[in-house]
């Protein structure tokens, strides 16, 4: 299957199993292909309840149902891939941007392909790191290693690993991990945000996720940028 039409066959199943699922899909879908990675940026997505929780400051309440929602939709999203679109995906992240109405899915998929050079080289990455390894210290502890993508012209992704501190790891152990991802979110986003980011990638940051694989100790981040043409 050509790429285009892979890419339009995943966003035509995301949208519409988000509606199903959630009462009302995102009005857009971008879905991109960088192997290992696939990105699905989601827009307008905000149901009429959800709205008004957010309105009350309950985000929370939102994040937390939209987890548990995501976590049950975990394996069919993992069989249709495998079905239809032929990629195995080892792993899955999903973050919400409840403000902007925006959503983001990372799949990590089996594969031996090596990036593209281009992807893996782009304008101030080394400074992007440093300013990345600031956030998880100031969060957390610095991260045993950071690494980043330029998946497309508007998607710069952030994979950290080793990152947990001994407290994080025994709340996981206790059966917190849910409690312990939606203050983590909070927190390194709001951390993001006060970075002068803009400044270091000399792009507007329209949209930042973070995501967490507690058992494999790895993190990705993901920002949305406006391109510079």
């Amino acid at each position: 299957m050509e790429e285009r039409s892979l890419q339009s066959e995943i966003s035509s199943y995301i949208g519409k199993l988000l509606r199903d699922n959630f009462g009302k899909g995102p009005a857009s879908v971008y879905v991109t292909i960088q192997k290992p990675y696939v990105t699905i940026y989601l827009k307008d997505f905000l149901a009429p309840m959800e709205k008004l929780l957010v309105g009350q400051n309950n985000q929370n309440k939102v994040e937390e149902t939209r987890d548990l929602l995501m976590k049950e939709l975990n394996p069919d999203i993992k069989a249709t891939f495998r079905a239809t679109a032929g990629l195995e995906l080892n792993s899955l992240y999903y973050d919400w941007s409840l403000t902007n109405r925006s959503g983001m899915i990372i799949g990590i998929i089996k594969s031996d392909e090596e990036l593209d050079p281009s992807v893996k080289d782009y304008q101030h990455k080394a400074a992007l790191h440093e300013e990345i390894k600031k956030v998880s210290k100031q969060a957390e502890k610095v991260p045993e290693s950071v690494s980043s993508f330029k998946i497309n012209n508007r998607t710069i992704l952030v994979e950290r690993k080793g990152i947990l501190v001994a407290i994080e790891k025994e709340m996981i152990r206790s059966g917190f991990g849910e409690q312990l991802r939606l203050a983590k979110r909070q927190l390194e986003k709001r951390l993001l945000h006060q970075l002068s980011l803009e400044k270091i990638l000399q792009l507007k940051v329209e949209d930042i996720f973070v995501d967490w694989d507690f058992d494999l100790d790895c993190s990705h981040i993901v920002l949305i940028v406006k391109p510079d043409s």
